[in-house]
């Protein structure tokens, strides 16, 4: 064993400013081994040295993210319910059996509630497939991650 150097394993804690492919996301603190944080990491910027003030900067910024999280979810649970006791009617031309000669679709119901002063993105409005006949549907707008509302929509007869 004379002559034998034992290399110590150096590690370091760094703060992920991008995803890193089996590392971890955007936020994570993880410690890498120290060449790697050096060599890699920090010179092509996916990653910054984990300090105590860069680790108060990423909670305090993680802070501010979760607070306008639970704010979004907030509103978008008021917005739900106001959706789901509202009725919307659509107005559309149908010949015989009921059988619309259009159909209604999310564009339809986007700008129904534009009518009623709600703003909603038509990507937000789930509809399967186009509404083709007259008659009372429930519509699921999903208007946040976790919060979706079922809105009431009437096709009646032009």
């Amino acid at each position: 064993m004379a002559g034998a150097c034992k290399q110590l394993e150096e590690s370091m804690k760094v703060i992920l400013i991008e995803n890193v492919e089996n590392l971890g996301g955007i936020g994570d603190a993880v410690n890498v081994s120290a060449g790697y944080a050096r060599n890699f990491l920090i010179p092509k910027k996916l990653a910054i040295q984990a300090t105590d003030r860069s680790l108060g900067v990423l909670e305090h910024k993680q802070r501010l993210v979760d607070q306008k999280i639970r704010k979004e979810k907030g509103e978008a649970e008021d917005l739900a319910k106001q959706m789901e006791e509202l009725s919307l009617t659509v107005a559309a031309q149908a010949g015989e059996e009921n059988k619309l000669f259009g159909s209604v679709t999310s564009m339809t119901i986007q700008n129904a509630l534009k009518a009623e002063g709600y703003v909603v993105d038509k990507k937000k409005i789930l509809l399967e497939e186009p509404i083709k006949e007259l008659g009372i549907y429930t519509v699921t707008i999903k208007l946040h991650q976790d919060v979706t509302a079922n809105l009431k929509v009437w096709v009646v007869k032009e």
